[in-house]
């Protein structure tokens, strides 16, 4: 296996979840309420996502890239849509620190949400499509079928790294918390949430009628 691509993966998978979006502000929240293990499924649902358009910008797959430019003023309005609606949950949830950590239902529920908000957001794949197309020499060659399969097991360890080094510190820090900062965590999420979605509609706006 190609080691420098496999770093290389590691690295943009990291660089890719890092950054404070919809997906990092739920697998906080969950990791608040219920620990670390529901925390960190919640960006396992994220990391499936990213998988899949790593795979297709990695292997050359254009159909899914494809499909996505054509469709994406209808995919970002599916996932704006969302964001409002999980938004508000957020927001008028009650919030209680002794939940259930082994409450499956709310386990698995993160992980389809956090996977439905990576999916319907077309600049995960176009990023991806970007960030492997400036490694210029270094990205796989054509044909080069296993160093495409390091690089995105590179991208899935480094983007696991995150949500595990995420869950970790966040459960941690949920022993020293009470309702009142879970109530105060909530309302900022919710927030926070809302104001994501409107960037994204005011986006499909601007791209429709401008």
């Amino acid at each position: 296996m190609n080691i420098e691509l496999l770093i290389t993966g590691i690295a943009i998978g990291l660089l890719t979840s890092a950054p404070i979006g919809p997906v990092n502000v739920l697998a906080i929240r969950r990791a608040v309420h219920y620990g670390f293990l529901p925390g960190l499924i919640a960006g396992f649902g994220a990391l499936l996502a990213d998988g899949v358009f790593a795979t297709a910008a990695a292997f050359g797959v254009t159909a899914i890239s494809d499909f996505v430019q054509q469709h994406e003023i209808y995919i970002q309005t599916v996932g704006g849509v969302l964001l409002i609606i999980f938004g508000i949950v957020v927001y008028r949830s009650q919030a209680h620190l002794k939940g259930s950590i082994n409450g499956g239902g709310s386990v698995w529920r993160g992980l389809i949400l956090s996977f439905v908000m990576t999916v319907t957001n077309p600049g995960v794949i176009l990023g991806f499509i970007a960030i492997f197309g400036s490694l210029g020499e270094r990205a796989p060659a054509k044909g080069d079928y296993f160093g495409a399969l390091a690089l995105v097991l590179g991208v899935l360890s480094g983007a696991l790294l995150w949500w595990a080094c995420l869950s970790a510190l966040v459960s941690k820090l949920r022993n020293r918390m009470n309702d009142k900062w879970l109530a105060a965590i909530n309302h900022t999420a919710g927030v926070v949430l809302l104001v994501f979605a409107g960037l994204i509609l005011a986006k499909v706006a601007q791209d429709v009628f401008f």
